[in-house]
């Protein structure tokens, strides 16, 4: 008798257990991280340009323009894997991308960049960290997705693939640039 007082629970708690791994398994946002500036402006800012000595990058730049603002170091192993998708990305002409070189050795970032090739149109430094605060990043590679006005569309964490250009990010820009992102596939 006392044997059936541990099973009925215990067989309960294991359905419950397998209920909830299936879901988690199978959610759509598993991994989602969701930024508090969805749908507000993006943090403006004015920073030294990387690859251009004297000259700032800023926000005021990109107004009027969509553009994906992608934060990166050379210390971060993930931006390494991204590095070949941001070039497809600036190839395609869709979007121009906007670098943050968060937290980085200025010319370690630019010799990778010699390296690997540039996929930006601007690089701002972002030395002591604060910027990347600024935009709610957790760590590198993050990149958001903003529109012309100013706003911040989508995040995306991690390294961009193939996948998430091709599902997350590009359905979200105009149509005009979807038609051209096809074109040059």
């Amino acid at each position: 008798m006392s044997r059936s007082r541990f099973i009925i629970p215990l067989a309960v708690f294991a359905l419950l257990v397998a209920v909830l791994a299936i879901g988690i398994k199978d959610s759509p946002d598993k991994g989602l991280i969701p930024s508090p500036l969805i749908g507000k402006p993006a943090p403006a800012f004015s920073l030294p340009s990387l690859t251009e000595p004297g000259r700032r990058v800023s926000t005021a730049q990109f107004r009027g323009h969509w553009y994906l603002f992608n934060i990166w170091g050379t210390w971060c192993v993930e931006c390494h894997v991204e590095q070949a998708m941001l070039l497809k990305i600036k190839a395609s002409g869709v979007v121009p991308l906007v670098g943050l070189d968060w937290r980085d050795d200025r010319d370690d970032a630019l010799s990778y960049l010699k390296q690997e090739g540039d996929p930006y149109q601007s690089i701002a430094v972002d030395q002591d960290g604060s910027e990347a605060i600024m935009w709610g990043a957790y760590g590198a590679p993050e990149t958001f997705l903003v529109n012309p006005q100013g706003v911040v569309v989508y995040k995306y964490i991690g390294p961009i693939t193939e996948q998430a250009w091709e599902q997350q990010i590009l359905p979200r820009l105009p149509l005009a640039s979807t038609a051209a992102a096809g074109s040059s596939s």
